[in-house]
C-alpha cells in the first residue's frame, strides 16, 4: 500500500493552512516612535488643559513666593542669580516631577496601564508624550518666574532666551524621574510622596546657594540632574558669561536627561506587564 504525503491532498489542514497564508494581506507597518509621541503628546495636553490655569497658578505662586521670602536674605550677586534661576526651574520641577508621579501612579493603579498596553505604539513613547504633554504646562510659569526674578533682584533679562534650552532638557531630565516613580511606586499614595520629596530635593538644592550649602549636601546636590541647568541658568546673569561652561551644564542636563527617560521606558515595560 501506497502512502500519500499530507500536503499533497486536497483539503488538507496544510494545504488550507497555506492557502490562508498566501491569501492574507501583509500586516501593517510598526507604529513608529515620533508619530506615536506626538499622538501621545496632543492626547495628554487636550486631556489636561482643563486643569492647566491652576497647575501654571501654584507652580508660578510657590516659585514667586520663595523669591520674595529670600530676598530678605539674598542681596545680589552671585547668590541672587542661583536664588532667581532656581525658582525658575522649581516650577519645572513641581509639574515634571512631581504632578507625573502622581498621574503614573494612578494611571497605574486604576488600570490605565492596560489601555496604552493594547496600542500599537512603543513604550517610550508613552512616556515621552506624557512628559512633554505635562513640562509644556511649565513654560509660561518659568519665563513669568525668571522675568520677576529678575526685576526683583536687578538682574539683567538679555539672556532669558536660554530658558528655551533649560526648560526642555531640565524638563525631561525631572519628568523621567517622576515618571519613573510613579511606575515603580507599588500605590499611588507612595508615588505622590515620592514626588513631593523630590520636589522638595529640588527645592532644598536648586533655589538656596549652593556655597551656603553643608559640604555633605553639595556632593548630593550634584546628583540632582536639574542643578546642572539651574547653573546653566545662573551663569547667564553675569556681564560676561562663560558660554563654554553653560554649554557643558547643558550637556550634563541632557545627558541626565537620556538616562531618566530611558529608565522610565524600563519601568514603564516592567508596569506594563504586571
Amino acid at each position: 500500500m501506497s502512502v500519500v504525503p499530507a500536503e499533497v491532498l486536497p483539503g488538507s489542514a496544510l494545504s488550507v493552512a497555506e492557502d490562508i497564508a498566501d491569501a492574507a494581506e501583509p500586516l501593517g507597518p510598526r507604529a513608529r516612535l515620533w508619530p506615536s509621541m506626538a499622538a501621545v503628546y496632543r492626547a495628554q495636553l487636550s486631556r489636561a488643559r482643563v486643569a492647566r490655569i491652576p497647575l501654571l497658578f501654584v507652580a508660578t505662586f510657590q516659585s514667586v513666593g520663595i523669591m520674595v521670602l529670600m530676598r530678605g536674605v539674598v542681596d545680589g550677586g552671585g547668590e541672587a542669580q542661583a536664588v532667581v534661576a532656581g525658582s525658575a526651574v522649581l516650577v519645572v520641577a513641581f509639574v515634571a516631577l512631581n504632578l507625573l508621579a502622581q498621574y503614573f501612579g494612578q494611571l497605574r493603579a486604576g488600570g490605565g496601564l492596560d489601555h496604552y498596553a493594547t496600542l500599537p505604539v512603543p513604550p517610550a513613547a508613552v512616556v515621552l508624550g506624557a512628559a512633554g504633554a505635562y513640562a509644556s504646562f511649565t513654560v509660561p510659569g518659568t519665563i513669568a518666574t525668571a522675568v520677576f526674578g529678575c526685576l526683583l533682584f536687578g538682574l539683567p533679562m538679555a539672556n532669558l532666551w536660554v530658558l528655551a534650552l533649560v526648560i526642555p532638557l531640565a524638563g525631561a531630565a525631572l519628568a523621567g524621574l517622576g515618571a519613573t516613580f510613579g511606575l515603580l511606586a507599588p500605590r499611588p499614595e507612595l508615588a505622590t510622596l515620592l514626588g513631593q520629596l523630590g520636589m522638595s530635593a529640588a527645592l532644598l538644592l536648586g533655589v538656596l546657594p549652593a556655597g551656603r550649602l553643608p559640604t555633605v549636601v553639595q556632593y548630593g546636590r550634584d546628583l540632582l540632574p536639574s542643578t546642572y541647568g539651574v547653573d546653566a541658568f545662573a551663569r547667564t546673569f553675569e556681564a560676561h558669561p562663560d558660554w563654554a561652561v553653560v554649554v557643558g551644564d547643558l550637556g550634563v542636563c541632557a545627558g541626565a536627561g537620556v538616562a531618566s527617560l530611558a529608565l522610565a521606558t524600563w519601568a514603564y515595560r516592567r508596569a506594563a506587564v504586571r
